[in-house]
């Protein structure tokens, strides 16, 4: 094997399909339940950020010149894709992501349970 491909980093980045935007359920940890807009997505950690889930407490420092007050501020961390699904609005539940071509040759994306187009 040559060195060139020895020291290649096998990059395996995915996001199962969940894009910026979407509607997510949280299904597992201390948020399991919530519902919420996916604000930010990791494809390399396979993490996401759900609004109003995953909630951390940053201790920040004042700094006059950005125009930040200092103490505890409240914001969204990630969560791992695995823990949140899909969510349909149609079946009012979390759902598995499907794939479908549809007649004019585009590729849509479709709900598992009961087949309706997911994107908008």
């Amino acid at each position: 094997m040559s060195p060139i491909l020895r020291n290649r980093i096998e990059q395996v980045s995915t996001s199962a399909g969940i894009k910026k935007g979407d509607q997510v359920r949280v299904m597992t940890g201390r948020d399991r339940g919530k519902t919420g807009r996916v604000l930010g997505v990791n494809p390399a950690k396979r993490t996401i950020t759900v609004e109003h889930a995953g909630m951390i407490k940053r201790h920040t420092k004042p700094n006059p010149s950005k125009n930040v007050k200092g103490g505890i501020v409240e914001k969204e961390g990630s969560i791992a894709i695995s823990n949140v699904l899909l969510y349909c609005d149609s079946c009012n539940k979390g759902t598995r992501l499907g794939h479908k071509v549809l007649p004019d040759g585009t590729k849509a994306r479709v709900c598992r349970r009961c087949g309706n187009i997911l994107d908008k």
